[in-house]
């Protein structure tokens, strides 16, 4: 999971879709097809050179929380962070099991416990990230990210998703641009999910100040 290694960030393709079309508009149609979505640092992507991990699935409505098996999970880490909150590596997984059941508020506060003791994870960070755009602060997400990055300049799902949440929900298009130029500066044969190399999508974003 939280490895550089986020489905995509699981199919990070939530209920603000509906939000994004008006932005899809402005780009000349070019994100047809490409998906909108943040990625776990355990998805593979954007690097092409290996299958991407399975990931959990889209959030569906009605969805009932987590398995039996991965609420006894939780459970134990929880008491096992309270027995001992100095242990890094717990805090991480139950951030981790928070990401998966959709708990993205108690999800960013086990990553926060994490970082305060390692503070260079640049998979916690990036996890983190999609933590608080999930939940709707896609600010505090770029946030994350940008510190992912600082500790690892070469993160690249940190980079990918630093430029979804700047042009989808920031609108910032040219900030997303140049974080994906920076991906293709690092790996030029970054792919997105469905295949398109990532420098052929930055080709066809508008120059900056066009709509």
């Amino acid at each position: 999971m939280a490895e550089q290694n986020e489905a995509p960030a699981a199919g990070y393709v939530k209920k603000e879709t509906v939000l994004w079309v008006a932005t899809i508009t402005l780009v000349v149609g070019f994100l047809i097809g490409v998906v909108v979505t943040v990625y776990k640092s355990g998805s593979g992507w954007p690097v092409p050179s290996s299958p991407p991990r399975s990931q959990p699935a889209p959030p569906q409505a009605g969805n009932l929380g987590p398995s039996v098996e991965m609420a006894a999970n939780i459970f134990e880490l929880e008491k096992l962070t309270n027995q001992n909150p100095e242990d890094v590596q717990a805090w991480t997984q139950l951030g981790n099991l928070y990401f998966d059941s959709e708990n993205y508020e108690t999800a960013i506060n086990a990553y926060q416990k994490s970082l305060a003791l390692q503070p260079d994870n640049a998979n916690a960070l990036t996890d983190m990230g999609i933590m608080y755009r999930r939940s709707g602060k896609p600010a505090e997400a770029v946030k994350a990210f940008d510190k992912a990055i600082a500790v690892d300049p070469r993160h690249e799902v940190a980079r990918f998703n630093k430029g979804i949440v700047l042009m989808h929900d920031l609108n910032d298009i040219a900030g997303a641009k140049r974080s994906w130029e920076d991906l293709v500066a690092i790996n030029p044969a970054a792919k997105s999910p469905n295949g398109q190399l990532i420098s052929e999508l930055v080709k066809r974003l508008p120059p900056p100040g066009k709509p």
